[in-house]
C-alpha cells in the first residue's frame, strides 16, 4: 500500500475505532438484551408496539417534537435572515446570540426556565405584582414548558443549515426579479423561500432527530407529567427490572432516527448542514 493510500487509513482509523467502541458495541449489547431478556425471542418488540402506555408516550414524543421543530425552524429562519442579510452591527449581535447559548449547559438552561416559569417564578411574580393575573399560570410540569425548553436549546442548531442555504443564493436572481418589477414581498415568498427550501428541510429533520432523544429538559420541565420516550427508556432500564422492554424501545427509537438521518442525507448534502 502506497503512502498516499495509507494516510487516510491512519487518519480515519482511530476515529472509526473510537466510534465502534463507543457506539456500535454498546448498541449491539442493547440489541442483545432486547431479544434475550427476560427470555429469548421477540416478545418485547411485540409488547413495545402494542402496549397502550408506550404508544401514548411515542405519540406524545412525536407531537412535542413536531411542535418544537416547526417553532424552532421558524424562529431560526428569521434569525438566519438577519445574520446573513442584516447590517454588520445586526450580524454581530445575531452571531453572539447564536453562539453564546452553546457555552451554557443544557442542565443550566433547564433550571433557568424553571426559575422563570414556575408558579413562584419571575414571570408569575411580575404578572401578579402588576395585577395582570390573580393566580399563577401553569407553565412548567406540562408540555408547554417542555416544548419551550427544547425549542430554546435547538434553535441555534437550526440556524446553521438555513444560513448556509441563504448564503449560497445567487444575488443576480433577485436583481433580475427587481428589474422585472417584482415587489420585495413577492421576491421573498416566490424566490427566496423556495430557494432556501433544502436548508429548511435539513434544519427541520436535524431538529426533529435531536428532539427525539431529549432527556434532561423533559425530565426537569415536565416534572414526570410529560414523559417522553428517552425518559421512558431510562425508567425501564434503571428504575424497573424490565431491561428487555427498555432495550426493545431503544432499538425501535434508533431505527426511527436512522431512517430520518438517511432521509436527511438524501434531501440535503452534508456540506449544507455544516454551513
Amino acid at each position: 500500500m502506497t503512502s498516499d493510500r495509507l494516510k487516510p487509513v491512519l487518519l480515519l482509523g482511530p476515529l472509526v475505532l473510537f466510534l465502534g467502541l463507543a457506539y456500535l458495541v454498546p448498541f449491539l449489547g442493547v440489541m442483545q438484551w432486547s431479544v434475550t431478556l427476560p427470555e429469548p425471542g421477540f416478545s418485547q418488540y411485540g409488547k413495545a408496539v402494542t402496549d397502550p402506555l408506550i404508544q401514548s408516550v411515542f405519540f406524545r414524543t412525536f407531537r412535542i417534537c413536531l411542535i418544537v421543530t416547526f417553532c424552532a425552524v421558524a424562529a431560526a429562519y428569521a434569525i438566519a435572515y438577519v445574520w446573513v442579510r442584516g447590517t454588520p452591527a445586526q450580524r454581530l449581535v445575531t452571531e453572539l446570540c447564536i453562539l453564546i447559548p452553546f457555552w451554557i449547559s443544557v442542565l443550566t438552561r433547564a433550571f433557568g426556565w424553571v426559575a422563570l416559569l414556575s408558579n413562584r417564578g419571575l414571570i408569575n411574580t411580575w404578572l401578579q405584582a402588576a395585577g395582570i393575573i390573580s393566580e399563577p399560570l401553569t407553565m412548567v410540569r406540562n408540555e408547554f414548558g417542555v416544548a419551550l425548553g427544547m425549542m430554546h436549546f435547538l434553535i441555534p442548531f437550526a440556524v446553521f443549515p438555513i444560513a448556509s442555504a441563504m448564503r449560497s443564493l445567487d444575488e443576480r436572481v433577485f436583481l433580475a426579479a427587481r428589474g422585472m418589477g417584482a415587489s420585495r414581498l413577492r421576491i421573498f415568498w416566490s424566490i427566496f423561500v423556495p430557494m432556501t427550501l433544502p436548508g429548511i428541510l435539513g434544519a427541520g429533520l436535524m431538529v426533529f432527530v435531536f428532539a427525539l432523544g431529549f432527556f434532561i429538559t423533559p425530565a426537569i420541565l415536565g416534572g414526570g407529567r410529560s414523559v417522553m420516550i428517552a425518559e421512558l427508556i431510562y425508567l425501564r432500564l434503571f428504575q424497573s427490572p424490565d431491561w428487555g422492554l427498555g432495550a426493545a424501545i431503544s432499538v425501535i427509537l434508533m431505527l426511527i432516527v436512522a431512517a430520518l438521518l438517511i432521509l436527511m442525507l438524501r434531501l440535503v448534502r452534508p456540506n449544507k448542514m455544516l454551513g
